[in-house]
């Protein structure tokens, strides 16, 4: 049988899987719903069943289990619904007469505007994109002859 271990003695680091992807996450001392559970398992297979821990201390964590769990799905659900409204806003602007950023500021070249018509409406990793028509009704290309993209945040100004 093993020895039991006290959940302060356990290598904090030895518990914590390492993200594949380490740009996914924001902060590295930030506890994701997945680390909590691999924390609490850990603690669960190393306590002593004859000298269980203060029964106090598993309520305490099932309520941050579901606390954390609550705040995650919070999360996605924003994420979700600010993806929507951002879609929603953009769609109001079919037909409308736009001026929108072309370049990047700082950049050498600076920027300029141009004024087209909002033709459609794109969503690329939950965030809009418009394509504009100019004057002569044909859609404004890149030099590839691909529609030009434009975000919400390189509009100057919305006409009727």
């Amino acid at each position: 049988m093993a020895t039991p271990v006290n959940s302060t003695t356990l290598p904090i680091n030895s518990l914590i899987a390492q993200p594949s992807n380490p740009a996914a996450t924001s902060n590295s001392s930030d506890v994701g719903l997945n680390t909590f559970l691999q924390l609490l398992t850990a603690e669960l297979q190393n306590q002593d069943p004859t000298a269980p821990q203060d029964p106090t201390a598993s309520v305490t964590q099932l309520a941050q289990f579901q606390a954390l769990s609550a705040q995650t799905n919070l999360a996605s659900s924003f994420q979700s619904f600010t993806s929507n409204f951002g879609v929603m806003q953009a769609s109001a602007l079919l037909g409308k007469t736009v001026t929108a950023n072309t370049g990047a500021a700082g950049t050498s070249g600076g920027t300029s505007t141009v004024t087209g018509t909002v033709a459609s409406i794109t969503v690329q990793n939950g965030q809009p994109f418009f394509t504009l028509n100019g004057s002569n009704g044909q859609p404004l290309t890149d030099n590839n002859g691909n529609p030009l993209l434009f975000s919400t945040q390189q509009i100057v100004g919305i006409g009727s």
